[in-house]
């Protein structure tokens, strides 16, 4: 014999448990009710047979025909008041509990079946009883003639079947108040149980537990970011990924995204604000590739993928390429000089072929030596010999102005690479689409600030627009397919206002935009001002110039190591058409 199996499903479980529980707690209440009605019909029948009994003694003609032992007449009298209250009996008795009257009159003249003692010893009694006529509600009575004296008693009895009729009445009802509760419960739970099937996609109890346990190891163990947000864009759910990428705060489910991430695109992205696929957006020094779901219930589901080693090996890619394409421009070059150098050799030309290739082998090598003496650091000494090289073979002259001068005491040099080559690289691609052009590079150290300047000779940046080109994700260049663009000065940004720096962009002197660069602690140790901030070169903010190193200030400038708090220099650079000879190091 198979037992019943319990159902696997949650919803067949609730329904059945659900049933199970309306049904007991209906038949409970149902009995709970009907026991004290029954009991409550006895006592009243009980009470009912007393007032009939009472009545009946009050008679003073069964009185007297008990005190005579006249059995005509007790019978005749007691029939008419039977047959006038419904009563089952109603018997009169005299002092000896010999009967009077009847119901069946061969029972009239022989002693009652139940004690008649406490009725003729004067008290009134009460009681379900079980005598001649079977089981019924009893009232006694003493019957006293008109002096008081006892002369008998008189029982009334109801019988338990009118008592059960009532009950029977009474049930009826009680089962069909109690069948609509037990139905309105069971559609109730039958409406509940679909609506929990359709929530739960009809999985069985075990595969909950399953379920969690999986979602737990997968959010935590995958390497990308998830944030599940409700309908009212509160964090509901974030894996330690999210909460790593994004540096969430301890507790932040139940907060809203506003209140745990600062105002701007990462944000608008994560709220919904910003719609789109792959979105990327800027966290600290970290490019985060976003995307957002929403779901069923009005939330949605965010992930994040970290793009920052994926960005810097493109940027790598970039630079290869681009150094790819010059060592392919210079194979050309240089077969030109040889054809040259051959035509002097053939031409009998010694004298000019030795000059050219002395002249030929040392440009490149100045230039290489020119920024090492300038720019101590060996990190930016040879980002900024690589750019050169790069903007030169894209037809773009990359200057070092002639007073530039870094020590090699940085504190931070990926940092500085990372903020000087995106501002390189955003000035020659402003001007490779056109060819030709300069971009002109300060570097200054006034105590232990690092003052940048880029320049370039290109369109420029219209004002209205020079705060938009910060923006994540915003562009004026079409973005190539391998990678997003809007990205690199919205980094510089983030990674100079983390440092407590500043950057401003306006128009620059070469005509086009500059990037001016304040980055505060930036050198380990302070020195006097440097040349890059000599007499004659533009104030960006109205500050006046500084001395020559080792020198005294001018009227009005401040000295080295004290500059105010925001305050940003510039150092000269050329003005459009000056011209850039040495020792200015160019391509």
């Amino acid at each position: 014999m198979k037992h019943p199996r319990w159902p696997r499903r949650v919803f067949a479980q609730l329904l059945l448990s659900q049933t199970v529980v309306t049904v007991g707690v209906t038949v409970v209440t149902a009995g709970l009710f009907l026991a004290p009605v029954s009991s409550e019909l006895d006592h009243d029948a009980m009470q009912r047979a007393l007032s009939i009994a009472q009545a009946t003694a009050s008679d003073e003609v069964i009185a007297r025909a008990a005190e005579a032992r006249d059995s005509a007449t007790a019978q005749r009298n007691a029939e008419q008041i039977r047959l006038a209250t419904g009563a089952s009996f109603v018997v009169v008795t005299d002092l000896d509990g010999i009967r009077l009257s009847h119901t069946d009159p061969d029972r009239i003249g022989q002693r009652v079946s139940t004690d008649p003692e406490p009725a003729l010893g004067g008290r009134s009694v009460t009681a379900i009883q079980e005598g001649t006529l079977g089981r019924t509600a009893r009232g006694k009575v003493p019957l006293r003639i008109a002096g008081g004296r006892i002369v008998g008693e008189v029982s009334v009895g109801i019988s338990d079947d009118s008592i059960r009729r009532r009950l029977l009445k009474m049930l009826t009802g009680i089962l069909l108040c109690a069948g609509a509760g037990l139905a309105a419960g069971t559609v109730a739970t039958l409406a509940l149980a679909r609506r929990l099937k359709r929530r739960t996609h009809n999985i069985a109890v075990a595969d909950i537990s399953a379920l969690l346990v999986e979602r737990e190891a997968m959010l935590h163990g995958i390497r990308e970011g998830m944030v599940a947000l409700d309908e009212r864009g509160r964090i509901r759910l974030a894996n330690d990924e999210a909460v790593r990428l994004l540096g969430l705060p301890a507790g932040c489910a139940g907060r809203p995204i506003d209140e745990v991430l600062p105002p701007g695109r990462l944000a608008d992205v994560l709220a919904g604000r910003i719609t789109g696929a792959d979105l990327p957006a800027v966290r600290d020094d970290r490019v985060l590739v976003v995307n957002r779901m929403a779901t069923a219930e009005g939330g949605a589901v965010v992930t994040l993928r970290d793009r920052t080693e994926l960005e810097s090996l493109v940027r790598e890619l970039d630079t290869t390429r681009s150094l790819t394409e010059a060592l392919r421009a210079q194979d050309h070059e240089h077969a030109n000089r040889m054809h040259t150098l051959l035509g002097l050799l053939e031409l009998g030309r010694h004298e000019q072929a030795v000059a050219f290739i002395s002249e030929q082998s040392g440009s490149h090598a100045a230039v290489a030596a020119r920024i090492a003496e300038q720019v101590q650091d060996p990190h930016v000494a040879a980002l900024l010999a690589g750019k050169t090289a790069v903007a030169g073979e894209r037809g773009v002259r990359l200057v070092v102005a002639p007073a530039a001068h870094l020590p090699d005491a940085v504190v931070d040099a990926r940092t500085l690479v990372t903020v000087l080559g995106n501002l390189i690289d955003n000035a020659v691609d402003a001007l490779a689409p056109g060819g030709g052009g300069r971009v002109a590079v300060t570097l200054a150290a006034a105590g232990s600030t690092l003052l940048i300047e880029v320049a370039d000779s290109g369109p420029g940046v219209p004002e209205e627009l020079r705060e938009r080109v910060f923006e994540e994700g915003w562009s004026s260049k079409d973005a190539p397919a391998h990678r997003p663009r809007g990205l690199g000065l919205a980094m510089v940004r983030r990674l100079v206002e983390r440092t407590g720096g500043r950057i401003v962009l306006d128009g620059g002197p070469l005509g086009g935009a500059r990037f001016t660069v304040e980055l505060p602690e930036a050198l380990h140790d302070g020195g006097p001002y440097d040349d890059a901030l000599h007499d004659g070169g533009p104030c960006a903010v109205g500050l006046c110039d500084a001395a020559p190193p080792g020198g005294t200030p001018p009227a009005g400038s401040l000295p080295a190591g004290s500059l105010p708090e925001g305050a940003l220099y510039t150092a000269d650079v050329p003005h459009p058409g000056d011209q850039l000879t040495a020792p200015l190091v160019e391509a």
